[in-house]
């Protein structure tokens, strides 16, 4: 707050009146400890470093398409989509498990079920996704021979990573629990791309291949080095929070809530990188890799909306708990706001200059610009309304979310199917867009049906609550 006084002064007077408003907003944002402030401190790191995050996934992307190809691109791009998501889903839902119940119990004082529960999410996540790991590794060996020869050692590579990826996202969930924001997010969205980066940058100085298979056993060593050390500081800091003392353990209550998560979760997955699977099953590597820079280009807009999640979901399970459906109400609506018109801002920059960037990848990427279009519609259409399906989930309604999510990933699937073989990775931007417009409007209409509170960028801002208001 200090520093932001100081640089008032250096302003012009008429200057230092206009400013000042927002600088003491920004300083309240930056200091305040009120449950509103972290929120808001939390949705601003977790911009600054999805910001970030962007700008060194999309300078390493086009670093590894030059030195790769476009057809080695293709196949790491693809088997590292598998890995990213089988990885997540290997967990069962134990990530998000950790943020809906830990702000309640810290609320309540209840440290022995806050040790239980993150000691049991830890261990959980790597025991289930070694088991898959093991079930892949099964699976590899059996069906290799109905693979594509170029596919096989990278997937293998992969499979190695799935208990890391695993714990690093538990361990992130750990943190945003705590509103760490640096400590939940730099690990996953910083330090593990940067590290792929440079292990195979260094590796190819050193004579290796530029393969796919160099560029997965690349990211493998950088998964395991990124989520070793990130336990490590997750577990000193949960020892300086909470006192060694007795851990109480609800495994069925918190079980009972993650598999609903995990399907969730595991239909958001598959609904945003479905089009990306489908586009490596049906056409060659040349086209996935197109199709994955046109995606990635068109992903620092969806860095806003995730921010917002980041910093939403502790404050919508702190909301609810308390029943507080007023507060959750206005909540819901600043987060929509927060979500929506940063959005349309950011897409409509990167359009204007999205066949400069593709052109960055090599010349053929240039043919993905259509895609960067299409998929604004559906980005824009998610935001305006906002993390909907995290209200729905922190507010205990996680199996109707589970079954709308079902129901989009079936409709992109389908479209998918339908319309990549006559039209290539532009009707694969289609379905992928329509079915955003569709998880939008069933995420609109369950959140008013059950909660009673309307998100929509472009509603009233005092969001209504309806009938659980006068029920109440």
């Amino acid at each position: 707050m200090a520093v932001i006084q100081s640089a008032e002064k250096l302003l012009p007077n008429g200057l230092r009146r206009k400013v000042a408003p927002l600088t003491r907003r920004l300083g309240e944002i930056l200091v305040g400890d009120d449950p509103r402030n972290l929120a808001r401190r939390m949705a601003l790191i977790a911009f600054v470093i999805r910001v970030a995050s962007a700008a060194i996934a999309f300078v390493s992307q086009i670093i590894m398409a030059r030195m790769m190809g476009e057809f080695e691109y293709g196949i790491f791009v693809f088997v590292w989509v598998l890995v990213v998501i089988f990885g997540n889903l290997s967990c069962l839902g134990f990530h998000s498990t950790v943020v809906r119940f830990l702000p309640q119990y810290s609320a309540h004082g209840a440290h022995a079920e806050i040790r239980g529960l993150t000691a049991t999410a830890h261990t959980f996540s790597i025991v289930s996704s070694s088991l898959l790991a093991l079930i892949g590794l099964l699976g590899l060996w059996l069906f290799s021979a109905h693979l594509e020869s170029f596919y096989v050692v990278p997937i293998y590579l992969g499979i190695f990573c799935l208990p890391m990826i695993a714990l690093g996202d538990v361990l992130e969930g750990t943190a945003r629990a705590h509103s760490w924001a640096v400590v939940a997010l730099s690990p996953t969205y910083l330090v593990r791309p940067l590290l792929i980066l440079l292990f195979l940058v260094a590796v190819f100085l050193l004579g290796a291949p530029h393969t796919a298979v160099t560029a997965m056993a690349a990211a493998l060593a950088a998964t395991y080095l990124t989520s070793v050390v990130q336990f490590f500081n997750v577990g000193r800091r949960l020892r300086r929070a909470y006192l060694k003392g007795p851990r109480r353990l609800e495994f069925g209550t918190w079980i009972r809530v993650a598999l609903p998560i995990f399907l969730i979760e595991g239909f958001g997955f598959l609904l945003t990188n479905s089009d990306v699977i489908v586009v490596g099953l049906v056409l060659d590597p040349e086209s996935v890799a197109i199709y994955y820079a046109a995606a990635k280009t068109m992903a620092l807009v969806h860095f806003v909306l995730f921010s917002v999640k980041a910093a939403a979901a502790p404050r919508f399970s702190a909301l609810y708990g308390q029943g507080d459906r007023i507060g959750l109400a206005h909540f819901a609506g600043e987060t929509v706001r927060w979500s929506f018109w940063p959005s349309l801002a950011v897409g409509l920059a990167v359009l204007l200059v999205g066949d400069f960037l593709l052109s960055l990848f090599g010349p053929a990427f240039t043919a993905g610009y259509g895609v960067m279009v299409i998929l604004l519609v559906g980005i824009l259409a998610k935001a305006a309304v906002g993390p909907g399906e995290v209200l729905l989930t922190m507010a205990g309604q996680q199996k109707l979310c589970m079954w709308l999510y079902a129901v989009a990933l079936a409709a992109n699937i389908g479209l998918n199917i339908a319309l990549i073989p006559p039209f290539g990775i532009d009707g694969a931007a289609i379905a992928t867009a329509g079915a955003m417009a569709l998880e939008a409007a069933l995420l609109f209409t369950a959140v008013r049906r059950m909660l009673g509170i309307t998100i929509f960028a472009f509603a009233a801002p005092t969001s209504a609550v309806t009938r659980h208001d006068k029920a109440d």
